[in-house]
């Protein structure tokens, strides 16, 4: 049976894309790739395959979910199966410094960053490179927002980077980043689908960089711990600049992007900064029941189970 084989680490997250599949009669199963075996030397399962895997799936003590999900990616494309947010998705999903290089290389901006490898060699990388400034630092591999934090003197740096709340980064790396001060204490989070745009959502960040957008981030869940939020932290907005849906609709299509969310920033000179790129992404359902997007092809768990309909119809036509 041809069907939508979801992969994914979190089943909490895969509920809402669940309810909509279903609620369009469309047939599906779930991968969850935290161990497995797979034989390489037979074709998968027919279908499309839709690649949910998360760059915080090692929060959730999948560590080497991303590792799997990548070799299993690698096998579905060597038989042509019909992979949403293949392998190039998930090479940027997992690093901020691959993401970054791609967005440059599409003409858009990015926040000055300054890659680090080494606790010790945090603090001199900021001397010499934010001796006067407020920085953030992030980890190369992160999601939900997780592990963000903004320095303002080198002296807060030293302190967090000396103490037992310094948290290593998975993978080794971590970002030393200019601070972008905002007119307002917002950032936009663009959601696109099937490559082409959805809607855009305004995130308040007055409480912090966890931005989760997932129902189970609003409730303070383990899965997602972002405390307590002010009141309609996520609100849907009418669109974005033409001219920038453009170019972020031209950069996933030319990095195999299917399904993701765009985050960015506004500086007080009016300035886009592109500083996330989300293939793993959610949506917040209290924001679409606002904008009355709710339970419809407008919002983003419809529009993502319609594309994946279409794509396995689109999958059985061309095997017939």
């Amino acid at each position: 049976m041809r069907q939508i084989h979801v992969l994914h680490e979190n089943a909490v997250w895969v509920e809402p894309l669940a309810a909509e599949l279903d609620r369009r009669n469309l047939p599906w199963t779930e991968w969850f790739l935290h161990t497995g075996t797979f034989d390489l030397s037979r074709p998968p399962p027919d279908g499309v395959f839709y690649n949910r895997m998360s760059a915080s799936s090692h929060t959730r003590d999948h560590r080497f979910s991303a590792e799997l999900t990548a070799s299993v990616l690698a096998w579905l494309t060597r038989w042509g199966r019909r992979v949403v947010n293949g392998p190039s998705a998930l090479d940027l999903e997992i690093s901020k410094v691959r993401q970054y290089a791609a967005l440059e290389s599409a003409g858009i901006a990015t926040p000055r960053s300054v890659l680090v490898a080494g606790r010790n060699t945090i603090l001199e990388a900021a001397r010499a490179h934010f001796p006067a400034s407020p920085v953030i630092l992030k980890p190369n591999r992160g999601g939900k927002g997780l592990g963000v934090q903004l320095f303002h003197t080198i002296e807060g740096l030293a302190g967090y980077v000396a103490s037992e709340d310094y948290i290593e980064p998975v993978d080794g790396l971590l970002l030393l980043q200019e601070y972008i001060r905002a007119p307002r204490p917002v950032i936009t989070r663009a959601e696109f689908v099937g490559g082409r745009f959805v809607y855009a959502v305004e995130v308040d960040t007055s409480e912090g960089f966890e931005l989760c957008p997932a129902d189970v981030c609003a409730v303070g869940d383990g899965a997602c711990p972002v405390g307590e939020q002010p009141a309609h932290k996520f609100t849907i907005v009418e669109g974005i600049d033409p001219a920038l849906r453009v170019r972020l609709e031209r950069f996933l299509a030319g990095n195999g992007i299917d399904v993701a969310g765009i985050e960015f920033i506004s500086d007080a000179d009016g300035r886009i900064h592109v500083y996330d790129v989300n293939t793993n992404t959610n949506y917040n359902a209290d924001a679409e029941m606002r904008a009355g997007r709710a339970g419809t092809g407008y919002s983003g768990m419809g529009a993502l189970a319609e594309y994946l309909g279409e794509e396995l119809t689109r999958t059985l036509r061309a095997a017939a």
